[in-house]
């Protein structure tokens, strides 16, 4: 099975880089926490469409971020492919993106996850278990990423968007190990590692309101 492109992971970061610094103003706090090598897992909060596009745009490295599949639509299916993304089925055991994204961090490359599993107040209450069982399977440290001011206003040319040269702040945390060091991948271990990661990525998220003053 092939992996998704490394070299279309960082075309996707220049296109984004370009992007989101041309429409919007990012400000970007502690991307140096982001392992400068070997595999990592960057969980990102997700209130709004541009979450993953900015994270993608700011990141200091490639990053293959897991998107459900609704996206890969017309013309965006060979360009999210291209630029080296993983398409998920969120409503099933998607055995073929477990693979391909344990592929991704057995390479020594960057997986980007959204754990809330949706878009919706982007504050980490409600998290699935898949970033636990990527986390512990691969033993790739775990990056919280807080985006915020995505989703404070609508812009008046586009709607769904926030308005243009709108500031938006991402917040890169601590790495932290998800597993307790076991290697146990039972089901106990998996959740007592989701509510790890939980409190974890909670701390970070009220840690960067406050660095910010959102």
């Amino acid at each position: 099975m092939s992996l998704p492109s490394e070299r279309g992971a960082e075309v996707g970061r220049r296109i984004g880089v370009g992007l989101m610094y041309g429409l919007w103003k990012p400000r970007v706090l502690g991307a140096w926490r982001v392992p400068a090598t070997g595999p990592a897992i960057l969980a990102v909060n997700h209130s709004h469409n541009i979450d993953g596009p900015m994270v993608m745009g700011v990141a200091p490295r490639p990053v293959h971020f897991l998107i459900k599949k609704e996206a890969f639509v017309g013309p965006l299916d060979p360009f999210l492919t291209g630029i080296g993304q993983l398409r998920v089925d969120r409503h099933s055991a998607d055995r073929t993106a477990i693979t391909r994204a344990l592929g991704v961090l057995a390479a020594g490359g960057v997986l980007g996850i959204f754990p809330e599993g949706t878009r919706g107040e982007g504050d980490f209450a409600a998290l699935r278990a898949g970033l636990a069982y990527f986390a512990v399977r691969s033993g790739a440290p775990v990056v919280p990423v807080a985006v915020l001011g995505s989703s404070d206003r609508r812009g008046r040319l586009i709607r769904g968007l926030p308005p243009l040269r709108h500031r938006v702040d991402v917040v890169f945390g601590d790495p932290f190990e998800a597993g307790d060091g076991s290697g146990r991948r039972t089901r106990g271990a998996l959740d007592e590692a989701t509510e790890r990661i939980r409190k974890q990525l909670t701390a970070h998220l009220e840690n960067a309101r406050r660095l910010t003053g959102r």
